[in-house]
C-alpha cells in the first residue's frame, strides 16, 4: 500500500556524556530540536557537558510540533527550531525569552538517492523519470523543509510531474528514514542528515528556495535558566559554529 503520511510524531530523546565529564554536575538541560539537527546535536551535547557538566537531554519532532509543546507548557529548557517564525511567535507569547532568540544556523536542503546512479537521477528533472516511484518530503505545514522542498518543485516547474510521486513524513528526519528503508526512491532532506550517505546526494541551489534561517531561544518558564543560556552560549560560540559549519549548515 503506498504510504503517504505518517501519523506518528519523531520524537526521540538522547542522553549525551563524555568520559571526561567534571564531578560535579551543575543539572540537566531538555532541548526541544527540530529533527533536521539530530546527527549534530550529538556532537554538541558531548563538547558541551565536557565543558560544563551540564548533561543535555535532546527531543527531536518538527519544528512546529516542538513549538505547540511549548507553547502548551511542555517542561523544556530551551529551544533549537528550524525556523525563525516559530521562535518569534514564542516569543511574542511570552514562552521563550527575548534577549535569549538568535538565528544559529543557515539550513541547506539536498535530495537523496540511496540508489545513487542506478536510479537514472543527475538532476532535479529526472525526478519525473519512470524509475522514480516515490519521493519523500517532509509535511509543509509542519517543517521548514518541507516548505522549501515545495518552493523548489515550483520554481523548477517540478510540480505537476513531481507531485503524484510525494510522499510526507511529519519531520525531515522522516522523510530521510523513508528513502533509507526503501520506501521512497528519494528524498529532499536537510543537507546535514545526508552528508555522509551512501548513494547520491545533490544540494540544491539555495537560490530555489528561501533562506532556511534556524532560530533558537530560551523557554522562559525553564527550570534551568542558567543553565539554558550556557547552552545557547555555547552553540553560539566558536567551537559549537565549528561543529555546525562540519556537519553541513552555513553560518549567519
Amino acid at each position: 500500500m503506498r504510504p503517504r503520511s505518517a501519523a506518528w510524531i519523531l520524537c526521540a530523546a538522547f542522553f549525551l556524556g563524555s568520559c571526561h565529564s567534571p564531578a560535579t554536575t551543575n543539572g540537566k538541560l531538555t532541548v526541544a530540536a527540530a529533527a533536521n539537527l539530530m546527527d549534530v546535536l550529538g556532537e554538541v551535547g558531548q563538547a558541551f557537558r565536557a565543558k560544563t557538566g551540564v548533561e543535555v537531554i535532546f527531543s527531536y519532532g518538527s519544528t512546529a510540533q516542538l513549538a505547540t509543546q511549548i507553547d502548551n507548557g511542555a517542561p523544556f529548557d530551551a529551544f533549537a527550531a528550524a525556523d525563525t517564525e516559530h521562535v518569534d511567535s514564542l516569543v511574542a507569547a511570552g514562552k521563550v525569552t527575548g534577549d535569549s532568540r538568535a538565528i544559529y544556523a543557515l539550513g541547506q536542503l539536498a535530495l537523496w538517492i540511496p540508489e545513487g546512479g542506478s536510479s537514472g537521477v543527475h538532476e532535479l528533472k529526472d525526478l519525473a523519470g519512470p524509475k522514480i516511484r516515490f519521493i519523500a518530503i517532509a509535511q509543509p505545514e509542519l517543517a521548514p523543509y518541507g516548505r522549501a522542498t515545495v518552493e523548489v518543485l515550483n520554481h523548477t516547474g517540478l510540480w505537476d510531474a513531481v507531485q503524484p510521486k510525494l510522499v510526507y513524513g511529519t519531520s525531515i528526519s522522516m522523510a530521510r528514514q523513508f528513502a533509507a528503508s526503501g520506501s521512497a526512491n528519494a528524498a529532499f532532506t536537510a543537507y546535514s542528515l545526508v552528508l555522509h550517505e551512501k548513494g547520491t546526494v545533490l544540494k540544491i541551489d539555495s537560490h530555489l528556495y528561501k533562506p532556511i534561517e534556524q532560530a533558537m531561544g530560551v523557554v522562559a518558564a525553564s527550570a534551568h535558566l542558567e543553565e539554558a543560556k550556557q547552552f545557547r552560549q555555547f552553540l553560539m560560540g566558536a567551537e559549537g559554529r565549528t561543529i555546525l559549519a562540519n556537519s553541513g549548515y552555513l553560518l549567519p
